[in-house]
């Protein structure tokens, strides 16, 4: 995985064909995004610490601006 921008994860959460989950154990919090069971995304936040992470092909799944 790799780093990606805010922006960029959050086209992936918004999509309605994306499901997502949360899991915080003490002070980190995981949200990992889902298509058809694959992980695509993934938002860890560890204290004041937020990093967006994406697969190689994450764009493939951005969707697309009118």
């Amino acid at each position: 995985m790799k780093l990606i921008m805010r922006s960029e994860f959050d086209d992936l959460r918004l999509n309605p064909n994306h499901q997502f989950e949360a899991d915080r154990n003490g002070d980190k919090q995981i949200v990992k995004i889902y298509a058809d069971e694959l992980l695509i995304a993934k938002k860890v936040t560890h204290k004041k610490s937020i990093r967006y992470f994406a697969i190689k092909q994450y764009k493939d799944y951005l969707i697309e601006k009118q």
